[in-house]
């Protein structure tokens, strides 16, 4: 069923606050649909109307103003990320980035005429310093009137908005754990690592180290440097800080001083990232917190064993009376996007707050123990490397939100900045009841069966980590399959059998022109034989003629490494950690790693690399084993040269230190 949703404020009723302002079209005659939302069951639920607003309340209303040369700025990316391109490495500042996309003048002029002549006062109007934003507070009468008659052709997106979203998750979970992302971290069972009384070492091992011996069923920092050539870092310089992303998780500085004691001791007691906290970040919090689950623990565990002595720097996103709630119910990643850049965030020095009412956060927070200032904006330098495993189904994101937010992303490419995302970990759906009990996509006469892709892996400018794994008998001499772990064999889950690393096609993205060419070779030697459609602009195809995936989608993931089988601590207790969220931190460290070699050169980072990457697979360890299984199929296989599950395969660090020290 589709539902016309209006971004007619005035006569908007009160929403729930997982649910931003929006009203049927049939209820209001003679307003122009601003956008359009396929709705499902969860989303229906979480979306009622109350009382109306009164005539006279004040509304804080944000315009974004269409960019200029959005096309032009990605083709811009492609050439300074293309290996063969004479432009390659030349990243552009943050203000000529500005410059480059800024709404033109008749834009401006003309949205800014059009809030006069609904009786907005001029003085009150308020320019971001980007110039892509206007904001004004105007009373619910005015909104009304003005949003009758929207001009289509200057606005991008404009808040409040409409926003259904299903819970942003992590992307790691600990072996007996289950999947509902409303179950408190602090009631997560103990499990203890496998029984190695029926483990049996390979005849391989025997030759090995004994840090080396168990790596198919103990994953540990020599581990993943065995398997990917990475060497011991030694060098601390002030330009390679390695970023991460964490939001409601909080990690404990006695779980990774257990875990440096324990398998990297050359890492000191005491070791912690530099915290850049955002809208009221702070970690990190008491091992027996419940806000201890294990996502930041195991984030820090391998980024800091991988480049240490070089820091890392953690982006830690909210204070913690959002925070939690945002990962249990809703959020994307605006406060973090705000806070790298000004020009993003719709702040302003007009003392007007927020991003998207009713679901970002808006602060101060008058909670209780709530971050009292005001939204971050512009306050942080991103490091050259972010890593964030966190996300959730693409489909509970309106286009335009999306799309406004993976132009940011593009942004930060330009600016020589390598972003990471993990995934997910559900095969070729994704997480239960999102929006389908198994994780599935349902329409046009198809139940539950249709592959599920995710965000914001879907959007072309990151660089989208899927997960591989050793099996119990292998050592690091041995190749690695698609991660696809038999976490429920006891039966503790009734909707998932294997935690298996997600890849597929995005349904609101076009595959990039850098992965056209592995698109083609894909589907041309290895097409996986399911039915297919191709997405039309509002999406109202998905799954006709009993397709099951968007051939036309951008695929992923552009890479892989280890996801399965990681000893941490959390909480004090030693277990087992799986997911694309391993993967991720693993991608960024090795990129680090690369750029200080390029500093230590004279050269600049590396920043967007998949357009390299997909020019030189040569310089990756192709998978080509294993599956993603889910939605009632097997799934994609791990074939040789790209696949939606493994991507290009995982990192030979001396092969892409060769190839990106090669580049100007």
């Amino acid at each position: 069923m589709l539902h016309s949703v209006l971004l007619a404020l005035g006569a908007l009723a009160a929403t729930t606050p997982t649910a931003a302002v929006g009203w049927p079209a049939e209820a209001i005659s003679g307003h122009i649909v601003h956008e359009s939302r396929v709705s499902h069951a969860s989303v229906a639920s979480r979306w009622r109307q109350n009382g109306r607003v009164e005539a006279d309340a004040v509304i804080p209303v944000r315009i974004g103003l269409k960019q200029s040369n959005l096309e032009a700025g990605s083709d811009q990316l492609l050439a300074i990320s293309h290996p063969n391109s004479e432009d390659y490495g030349k990243h552009l500042t943050p203000d000529e980035v500005d410059g480059l996309f800024a709404p033109s003048d008749d834009t401006v002029n003309a949205v800014r005429d059009w809030l006069i002549s609904a009786g907005v006062d001029n003085r009150t109007i308020a320019h971001s310093d980007s110039k892509g934003w206007l904001a004004a507070d105007m009373m619910a009468e005015h909104a009304e009137r003005l949003f009758r008659h929207e001009l289509h052709e200057h606005i991008d997106y404009v808040t409040p908005g409409v926003k259904f979203s299903a819970p942003l998750k992590k992307r790691s979970l600990k072996r007996g754990e289950t999947s509902n992302p409303k179950k408190a971290p602090g009631n997560r069972p103990n499990w203890k690592p496998i029984d190695h009384q029926h483990w049996h070492m390979p005849a391989l091992a025997y030759n090995l180290t004994a840090d080396l011996q168990a790596c198919g069923v103990n994953i540990t920092p020599p581990c993943l440097r065995a398997l990917y050539g990475i060497p011991i870092a030694t060098i601390n310089d002030s330009v390679n800080s390695i970023g991460l992303y964490e939001q409601g998780d909080y990690y404990s500085g006695a779980d990774i001083d257990s875990f440096f004691a324990s398998f990297q001791s050359r890492v000191p007691q005491g070791t912690r990232p530099i915290l850049k906290g955002i809208d009221g970040g702070i970690a990190p919090v008491a091992a027996s917190s419940s806000l201890n689950g294990g996502e930041s623990d195991i984030d820090i565990d391998i980024t800091i064993s991988l480049v240490y002595p070089q820091s890392v720097t953690l982006y830690q996103v909210d204070d913690q009376i959002y925070s939690p709630a945002e990962v249990a119910l809703d959020n994307t990643f605006n406060t973090f996007l705000d806070a790298l850049d000004g020009s993003y965030c719709s702040y302003t020095a007009y003392n007007i707050t927020g991003d998207t009412s009713g679901i970002d956060p808006t602060y101060p927070d008058n909670a209780t123990d709530g971050y009292k200032g005001q939204l971050q904006c512009g306050v942080y330098k991103p490091t050259r490397v972010i890593s964030a495993s966190y996300g959730e189904s693409e489909g509970d994101l309106p286009k335009a939100y999306v799309e406004r937010q993976c132009n940011e992303f593009m942004k930060l490419g330009l600016q020589g900045h390598s972003i990471f995302m993990s995934s997910s970990d559900f095969g070729v759906g994704n997480f239960a009841n999102d929006p389908e009990p198994n994780g599935c996509l349902s329409g046009n006469g198809q139940n539950q069966t249709i592959f599920n892709p995710d965000y914001p892996v879907g959007c072309p400018w990151v660089t989208s980590v899927g997960a591989t794994q050793l099996y119990a008998n292998q050592t690091v001499l041995d190749a690695e399959s698609a991660m696809a772990v038999d976490l429920w064999s006891t039966g503790d889950s009734p909707v998932y059998h294997y935690f298996s690393s997600a890849g597929g096609f995005s349904n609101k993205f076009e595959a990039p022109a850098y992965q056209k060419a592995a698109l083609s070779e894909y589907f041309g030697k290895h097409d996986p034989g399911y039915p297919t459609y191709v997405a039309n602009a509002n999406l109202t195809n998905i799954g006709i003629d009993g397709g099951l995936y968007n051939r036309a989608g951008r695929g992923y993931p552009d890479v892989s490494a280890n996801g399965a089988y990681m000893l941490a601590y959390t909480g004090q207790s030693l277990g087992h950690w799986f997911g694309t969220s391993l993967a991720s931190p693993i991608w960024a460290s090795v990129i680090t790693l690369v750029n200080q070699q390029r500093t230590i050169a004279g050269k600049g980072p590396v920043g967007f690399i998949n357009p390299t990457l997909y020019e030189n697979p040569w310089a990756l360890k192709d998978i080509v084993n294993g599956s993603n299984p889910n939605c009632g199929s097997a799934g994609f296989h791990a074939v040789s040269g790209w696949d939606p599950v493994t991507g290009l395969g995982t990192p030979n660090y001396p092969k892409l230190l060769d190839l990106f020290l090669s580049l100007p």
